[in-house]
């Protein structure tokens, strides 16, 4: 009998903790219900345009779904032709993880390094330069201008330059050849890569105090590089958490820059990338199940990667 009641209260204490859990949570939303009430705007939003379209597109991941007729349920299979079947998916797994290998970190460390050296100028001209480095990542035209620097005519400005001074005999077609093509993605994308990340960078740059810079020489710091090491990356690791996810996200998510300057599909997909994949399935063939599992498994790197990089900074923060 006292086995019998030990059984009993241990498949029953899994429950008790979580009841209070919920009436704990009840109780604080209580107790603040004033400060729950000005997020639920943003929660309510971040809920509908967020969190169920990731659980809806997790559904269909598992269904074949055309869009014209209900969905019907067909288990593992899209993951199975996705990773077995579909070696233009494996072609743009590779293409992606390329591009987030090259342009995530050194975007990353370029973000940063402009938000300090910016720091420093006068209030002017530091607002000045932000505009000017933020500019690209917002602009809607940017690609026209890539697309006629790197035009595969003789009008291309790298072209007719390159020819003018002898280097090339002939024009080069940097969008269309393989060779070529993922380079020049990368340079456009590093130069669009001062984003949101940088202004948080920045931000969190002029939020730091100087009286802690006054601390440090007296305490023995000698140069800006023990002081950026002892006093500016220790102050900074919100900022330098949101830039990581915001750089992960961005170079995991390129899509528009491969389809504006190579064309979707791409010459021998040798630009196409997994966001490619899925826009091809999603909004062309209409193949919306498979899409879903496009998007599930890019939504598990994704996730995956950022954990990673959390932990690591947290590991270097110590």
């Amino acid at each position: 009998m006292p086995v019998l009641a030990e059984r009993k209260l241990s498949t029953s204490i899994p429950f008790l903790s979580t009841r209070n859990k919920l009436v704990s949570l009840k109780n604080e939303i209580i107790k603040h219900r004033v400060s729950y009430l000005f997020l639920a705007p943003y929660a309510i939003i971040f809920l509908t345009f967020t969190v169920i379209p990731v659980v809806v597109s997790l559904f269909l991941s598992f269904t074949y779904f055309n869009i014209l007729e209900t969905p019907k349920f067909i288990g593992w299979q899209n993951y199975i032709r996705l990773f077995l079947g579909d070696d233009i998916f494996l072609i743009a797994v590779k293409n992606t993880f390329l591009l987030a290998a090259i342009t995530g970190p050194i975007g990353y460390l370029a973000s940063f390094l402009f938000a300090w050296f910016i720091n420093e100028l006068p209030p002017k001209i530091r607002a000045f330069l932000i505009l000017l480095f933020y500019a690209p990542s917002i602009s809607g035209n940017v690609y026209m201008i890539w697309t006629v620097m790197f035009s595969g005519d003789i009008y291309g400005y790298v072209n007719s330059t390159l020819i003018k001074l002898g280097i090339i005999n002939e024009p080069i077609q940097w969008l269309k050849d393989p060779k070529y093509m993922m380079p020049v993605i990368m340079v456009v994308i590093l130069w669009m890569s001062l984003g949101t990340g940088f202004l948080a960078f920045v931000a969190g740059l002029q939020s730091i105090e100087r009286s802690q810079y006054e601390a440090a020489i007296v305490d023995g710091i000698k140069n800006r590089w023990q002081e950026l090491w002892y006093i500016t990356l220790p102050n900074m690791k919100p900022m330098l958490m949101f830039g990581a996810v915001m750089a992960i996200t961005n170079s995991f998510a390129v899509g528009d820059v491969t389809a504006a300057l190579a064309g979707l599909p791409s010459t021998d997909y040798a630009a196409h990338t997994v966001v490619n994949h899925l826009v091809d399935y999603g909004t062309i063939r209409f193949e919306m199940g498979y899409a879903s599992a496009i998007a599930t498994v890019l939504f598990i790197v994704m996730v995956g990667c950022n954990r990673i990089i959390q932990n690591l900074l947290r590991k270097l923060g110590r």
